[in-house]
């Protein structure tokens, strides 16, 4: 048995924002005017993380008012505690917080105050670790983490700082099993909207459905292109998805298999050249060099 069957679960594919900002925090838009541009952009759910910090007043946005059938919200904020080796200040993404979520204390440092947010029920990230230079020895201290983000368009966009690849990839090698999600970190200050998300597979588009599908690992994230199904034998990885160049499936330091061509739809993968490592994720590649990723899955779980 795979641990990415849930693509034949009953229940739909909903696309969403993980990673937001408004003028709550350091973002250019109102929180109604950024809701407006994912809800009419297709998504159906949508996460506000402004910056939990003093100076923005501990902002803990409440977005229920905007929910309906057809779109939702997730109550979030990017958590702040002094520090990392090479930065002033963590950078951890909470979604599924309580309204009430209280400030951080002066002794909280990055890895009690994301404790402290994950035993309050959010959905832990380790958010856009290249940004800042976040270190696998700095992260290994976040053992409330759920995933790393693998990509935050905007840092890609005005940093070419986006990809987290190297943490997740570090972490798994460490053996410490970690989602991973793409998301936007939109600001609206520059082009930096509907570039990375996650779709996610649940039964109905509720705030508590979406943040239980999270947290169990029932999703993908993508930069365009869709995966329709994954299928891991213990000889084969089987990926269906729409037309791409490639098919990558990683695995434990360079270990990797692939096939490219032109319009891919599906793709056979021996597992024979990572028969070493225990675990593996699969990397699909569009046309136009945009790609999508899934989770990690591990061996033993077949």
């Amino acid at each position: 048995m795979s641990s990415f069957e849930f693509f034949s679960d009953a229940g739909r594919f909903l696309r969403g924002n993980l990673h937001t900002h408004t003028t709550r925090s350091d973002g250019a838009l109102p929180v109604e005017a950024v809701i407006a541009a994912y809800r009419d952009a297709g998504y159906d759910f949508l996460a506000i993380t402004d910056h939990f910090l003093a100076r923005y007043e501990w902002p803990v946005t409440d977005t229920r008012g905007f929910r309906d059938q057809r779109f939702t919200t997730l109550i979030g904020a990017e958590l702040h505690a002094p520090r990392t080796a090479l930065s002033p200040l963590w950078h951890i993404v909470a979604v599924g917080l309580p309204l009430d979520f209280a400030p951080a204390t002066e002794d909280e440092d990055g890895p009690a105050l994301a404790r402290r947010a994950r035993e309050a029920g959010a959905f832990i990230g380790i958010a856009h670790p290249a940004w800042y230079s976040l270190s696998l020895e700095d992260a290994e201290t976040i053992d409330a983490a759920h995933a790393v983000e693998i990509y935050n368009h905007g840092c890609q966009l005005m940093h070419d700082k986006g990809d987290g690849a190297y943490l997740l990839d570090g972490l798994s090698d460490k053996g410490r099993r970690l989602l991973t999600y793409a998301c936007d970190d939109a600001h609206f200050k520059a082009p930096d909207f509907a570039g990375g998300w996650v779709e996610v597979k649940a039964a109905h588009n509720e705030p508590d459905a979406i943040l239980d599908a999270l947290k169990a690992g029932r999703f993908y994230s993508s930069q365009g292109p869709r995966i329709h199904d994954i299928a891991v034998t213990d000889s084969v990885v089987e990926v269906a998805c729409l037309p791409a160049m490639g098919v990558v499936v990683v695995g434990e330091g360079y270990l990797m298999s692939y096939r490219f061509g032109t319009g891919l739809t599906r793709a056979t993968l021996p597992l024979e050249p990572l028969a070493v490592s225990p675990w593996l994720r699969v990397v699909v590649i569009g046309g136009d060099g945009r790609r999508a990723w899934s989770n990690p899955i591990w061996k033993d779980q077949l």
